[in-house]
């Protein structure tokens, strides 16, 4: 830029104007204004590189005014469509499938649900691993469609709700203590066998026990004595025949007198015996096989 000087005069007066009068030039010239330029370009590059990078991320991530790719935030929650892959821990207040689907929770090691409390304590866990399935809690409740308890564990007791118990297992069912039940029953055509290994097995009830056995017999078999105790009522064998294949029998009569008749005998400490039946009773002949 040239800076032009202006002198005013008056008529009459003569001023000589200098020979070399300096030129000063205001700007950025040469190397630092091509530098300049350069630099608003490479700012203008990067900008426009920026620009389409969010474009680009917008366009992959799939968002949205009312979300982002499968998840949309709705008014009561948040829904998520298709498969998802959570890397850390997942908080809800309720988690269900849509309508016409199940729910799937997949992991390759466990999948674990907790419940906390106020405080942040697990107050029930459940833990579904490779080789167990675990729950963790006060009380495990299983009903039905209709809110009916089919089955409750606690740390006192496990009530089974259902009219029905099976046992299919072809070892059976072991309780190692007590189990209280109103029925015992095999399925039809199948045999029913309660037995204590080694120990001692026991049924007791306020008004009594019944077994009965429709089509086929019952045996009680047992390595010692098999004892039934009455304290306020009697012993009563009601059958057609009683059979005792195993009594001790006395020492025989003459040949001829008994007639195939036996006469039953009973020792003081409730010992039976048999001897051979006479015209009149032949237990005290026989008594040396009372202890």
């Amino acid at each position: 830029m040239v800076c032009e000087q202006y002198t005013t005069t008056t008529e009459g007066t003569h001023i000589e104007r200098p020979e070399n009068q300096s030129v000063y030039k205001i700007g950025i010239y040469g190397w630092r204004k091509r530098c300049l330029y350069l630099f608003v370009l490479l700012l203008l590059i990067i900008l426009l590189v920026n620009f389409a990078l969010t474009i680009w991320i917008l366009k992959v991530m799939w968002f949205s005014p009312t979300g982002m790719g499968h998840l949309r935030v709705m008014k009561d929650g948040l829904r998520l469509e298709g498969e998802s892959e959570f890397l850390f821990s997942l908080y809800a207040k309720e988690i269900h499938s849509r309508v016409d689907s199940s729910l799937l929770l997949q992991s390759a090691k466990n999948v674990t649900v907790n419940a906390c409390n106020s405080g942040g304590n697990v107050t029930g866990r459940l833990t579904v691993g490779p080789k167990m399935v675990e729950v963790q809690s006060q009380e495990f409740q299983i009903n039905s469609e209709d809110g009916k308890p089919l089955f409750t564990v606690d740390e006192q007791e496990v009530v089974v709700g259902t009219d029905k118990l099976r046992v299919t297992g072809p070892e059976g069912a072991l309780f190692e203590h007590s189990v209280e039940t109103p029925l015992v029953s095999a399925d039809p055509f199948e045999d029913l066998s309660l037995e204590s290994p080694t120990r001692s097995l026991s049924m007791n009830a306020p008004k009594g026990v019944h077994i009965k056995a429709h089509a086929g017999k019952i045996e009680a078999l047992s390595q010692m004595d098999v004892v039934f105790h009455s304290s306020d009522g009697m012993l009563v064998l009601d059958a057609e025949t009683v059979c005792l294949p195993k009594l001790v029998q006395g020492t025989w009569g003459p040949a001829g007198s008994s007639q195939g008749l036996y006469e039953i005998c009973v020792c003081p400490d409730g010992k039976l015996y048999l001897t051979v039946a006479g015209t009149g009773s032949t237990c005290h002949e026989n008594s040396h096989i009372c202890p």
